[in-house]
């Protein structure tokens, strides 16, 4: 970016370029708004960014992917963009959960498991049958979830109204069970359904009963798809093509130092960029990072009130993990993978230490990337991605300090420490699941909470932002309006759970903020397809701004750049390491 390419005046500027960030900007830039985008990582995507070693792409935060089927909330507003967005992989075989004693799979037809779990244990089978309807019932609540897209701070009275009815039909299946969490809730909860203690040894390691029946309910329903070929990266790939289509800049290695405020009413934003201080004008910023780092760092400290900081500083969040990405020298099926998520959890260890962030005890989930995509791996290899969630006060902070602007200090101490517990992992799932893993790993890289941290700038690296529960709902932890006006959320902060669902629902809710104000009729169209009162023909956004052409070709993988390299006869003996 030259300093002469940056414009003093944009209608909108949007901090941040993963999902939220970008679908907001996408949707607004369809709509003839002049948006600009400030990324502070070289690439787009966020926690979807993944990277590249050598010949291999690493596909790191997506498990999998929720509403992304065609008629799912985030392909009906990618429908509002265009036609040519990455499309994702149905799932068929869904999740393997195994234990010392019983390894089961979990399909796109839960009835199988159902009756497995009946034929062992008849003496259970009212309750197996009850636990599977339940389960259903919260996946078709799920599958009206587009009913509740819409955030109430873009409604009139009488639709918050309405809403609240909505609210509750979508609430009603999950309302007998919300209570049961924590250990002790967990187990009475499994109790209401199953008298053998086996059958509740194969959850172990959830957190609260919920958490057992809704991958059961979401599999009923289809809604478990995979990342679309190329990885998830490819998602904000495309979102970052329709912003630009549209002569709206994204730019990448800008840190926003400040929100400047004249009046409690946004002005505009300061940057930093490779060394050199900029300055742009607007209308309205749309913040789609930490909000923590938003209030507290990047605005005046009066501008937001303390109560409000003192709540998000105590607001309950997701974890942050450890990631292992590792290449192999064989086709990962070779180890006995396939599509599904595969979760690890030992039923000789307490509660706790399945979420302590001890890598001896903590369960495990594994995903094999290059199973469901071919491209992500040269020809003969593959990729293997072990997940265990952590924290970063671990080991104090994971034997880092901080400097004078509060970055992490990452020495020998830290480099040992995550390298000692990649290898504790890989060891477990080698005797698990995997016999003979070790011995097929040509290399591997190790995130940890601190960078998660480094590349999001989230809140202790955490994956997803804060949980939904009653506390933060009471607390109203999630929030577009800010206390600074014109001054927007629209990542994940801006709502509870996390998740590329809930990045797009961002996105679209703070886009129908600003043309609120700014288009009332498009406002209404939008705001109407979102509740599905209208199609996407009526919606159309003809005469706003020019049509976009469906132009997005997606760059080939580094193991297709290879394979044409060898297919061509190139020289392929020095390759590149990103």
């Amino acid at each position: 970016m030259q300093k002469q390419d940056i414009k003093p005046y944009y209608d909108i500027v949007i901090i941040g370029a993963g999902v939220g960030g970008l679908t907001a900007a996408a949707l607004l830039s369809k709509a003839g708004l002049s948006v600009c985008v400030l990324e502070k990582e070289p690439h787009a995507g966020g926690y979807l960014a993944g990277f590249r070693r050598k010949d291999f792409r690493f596909d790191t935060a997506i498990h999998w992917l929720n509403q992304y089927a065609p008629d799912g909330m985030v392909c009906r507003l990618f429908d509002v963009l265009g036609n040519d967005y990455p499309v994702a992989v149905p799932q068929q075989r869904i999740r393997r959960y195994v234990g010392d004693s019983f390894d089961y799979l979990l399909t796109n037809n839960p009835d199988e498991w159902r009756d497995q779990l009946i034929a062992e244990f008849p003496e259970d089978k009212k309750g197996i049958e009850q636990f599977f309807k339940a389960a259903k019932r919260l996946g078709r609540s799920f599958k009206n979830f587009s009913s509740v897209f819409r955030s109430e701070e873009t409604m009139t009275a009488y639709e918050r109204l309405k809403n609240k009815f909505r609210l509750l039909d979508f609430a009603l299946p999950f309302i007998p069970f919300i209570r049961y969490s924590g250990e002790k809730g967990l187990k009475k909860g499994l109790k209401r359904f199953f008298k053998n203690e086996a059958l509740h040894r194969i959850f172990t390691s959830e957190t609260e009963l919920l958490s057992c029946l809704v991958p059961i309910g979401w599999a009923y329903y289809g809604d478990f798809q995979s990342p679309p070929k190329g990885g998830g990266q490819v998602i904000p790939e495309w979102l970052q093509h329709i912003v630009e289509y549209y002569d709206n800049p994204v730019y990448f290695k800008c840190k926003v130092n400040k929100v400047l405020v004249e009046n409690n009413t946004c002005q505009g934003v300061e940057f930093e960029h490779r060394g050199n201080i900029h300055t742009v004008n607007c209308k309205y910023v749309i913040a789609a990072c930490d909000v923590e780092t938003l209030y507290e760092k990047m605005l005046p400290a009066a501008a937001v009130p303390d109560k409000l900081k003192k709540k998000l500083r105590k607001a309950e969040l997701y974890s942050s993990s450890v990631t292992i990405s590792i290449a192999l020298d064989c086709p990962a099926e070779e180890l006995g993978f396939n599509e599904e998520l595969v979760h690890i959890a030992s039923e000789q260890v307490t509660y706790d230490e399945h979420h302590n962030g001890d890598p001896a005890t903590s369960e495990i989930s594994i995903l094999a990337p290059s199973v469901r995509d071919k491209s992500l791996a040269p020809h003969g290899m593959g990729t293997l991605t072990l997940f265990m969630p952590a924290f970063m006060e671990y080991e104090n902070n994971w034997f880092t300090g901080r400097d004078e602007n509060g970055n992490y200090i990452r020495g020998e101490e830290y480099k040992k420490l995550k390298n000692d517990i990649a290898e504790v992992i890989i060891a477990r799932v080698d005797a698990t699941v995997a016999p003979g893993l070790r011995s097929h790993i040509m290399f591997y890289d190790v995130a940890t909470p601190v960078t998660h941290w480094r590349y999001t700038g989230n809140k202790n690296g955490t994956m997803m932002g804060a949980k939904p529960g009653k506390e933060n709902m009471q607390s109203k932890i999630a929030h577009y309006r800010t206390p600074v006006k014109n001054l927007l959320l629209g990542g994940h902060w801006a709502e509870l759970g996390g998740g590329v669902p809930i990045a797009v629902k961002a996105g679209a809710n703070a886009t129908l903020l600003v043309l609120q104000k700014e288009n009332p009729v498009l406002f209404q169209r939008l705001a109407a397809y979102m509740d599905a009162t209208i199609d996407l023909q009526q919606l159309s956004f003809h005469g706003a701004c020019k049509q976009y052409n469906n132009s997005w070709q997606q760059a080939p993988t580094p193991a297709q750049k290879l394979a044409a390299r060898i297919e061509s006869g190139g020289d392929c003996s020095n390759r590149e390491m990103a």
